[in-house]
């Protein structure tokens, strides 16, 4: 007697479950300014989702920190975990988990060049900056290395940064000034993680593009009128404008989610 439909056997082996682990900073902390972290929203739960439509039985382990730098990320100070720092939290989880964990997503190294902007006045200590960056060169490649060696058959995805201080450019001739200034080491910053991602084979999430951060196209904002395309997208995707907050709104958030599910 033929099978029915219910007696079939299934097409394939039953899926096995697997892990996604995020690191990173507020950012992947899901942190929205009045309501504080939300470790399976922000963008991390929108990648969650996008990997679970692929993979259903996968889990999430979010060891992000808010106020993270590559700099506490390794050393500690900031978050308290129980292995001591961010880093080493995430390998003790890749020392159990290596050979289960689909997928690896990060954003870290703004936070060590963003406290060089004075918003008033508006200023960049460029010192600061140098300081920072050089830290980001150094400490991030290292870093990646070790996740990278921990698992090594997961996907390591790497986002970069959009550029929250094209806000200035509403400030007037000193804010289009730093505005300016900010797209250059913007572009900086971006460069070096695109360099520490390259150096263990991971993806970086283009989010600087995904956020038009180079295109200056005049387009109307509302309640201002016309300004670059690049600052436009700042104010609407991100809490910049209305609450001078760096963070993503959900739209923003949304966009970053998209970002990096489209390197999967």
């Amino acid at each position: 007697m033929p099978a029915t439909s219910a007696q079939a056997a299934p097409s394939g082996p039953p899926q096995a479950m697997g892990w996604y682990l995020a690191l990173g900073d507020s950012l992947a902390a899901g942190y929205q300014p009045g309501v504080g972290d939300d470790l399976t929203g922000g963008y991390v739960g929108g990648v969650l989702e996008a990997v679970k439509a692929e993979n259903p039985k996968t889990k999430l382990v979010n060891v992000a920190c808010s106020g993270e730098t590559v700099v506490s990320m390794v050393n500690g100070g900031r978050c308290a975990y129980e292995e001591g720092t961010q880093l080493d939290q995430a390998l003790q989880f890749l020392k159990a988990h290596g050979k289960n964990t689909r997928l690896v997503t990060i954003d870290i190294g703004a936070n060590d060049v963003q406290r060089c902007v004075s918003r008033s006045p508006l200023a960049v200590d460029f010192a600061c900056v140098q300081q920072g960056l050089g830290a980001v060169a150094t400490l991030l490649p290292a870093a990646l290395a070790q996740i990278r060696a921990a698992a090594p058959d997961a996907q390591i995805v790497v986002a970069n940064y959009y550029n929250p201080f094209l806000a200035a450019y509403l400030a007037g001739p000193s804010g289009q000034v730093l505005a300016a200034q900010s797209t250059a080491l913007q572009a900086q910053l971006n460069g070096i993680i695109a360099a520490a991602a390259a150096s263990v084979d991971a993806d970086v999430a283009d989010v600087a593009t995904a956020f038009r951060s180079s295109e200056t196209a005049p387009v109307a904002l509302p309640g201002v009128g016309p300004v670059p395309t690049n600052v436009a997208t700042i104010c609407t995707w991100t809490w910049m404008c209305t609450l001078n907050d760096i963070h993503a709104n959900d739209a923003g958030y949304a966009v970053m989610a998209a970002t990096v599910a489209a390197r999967l």
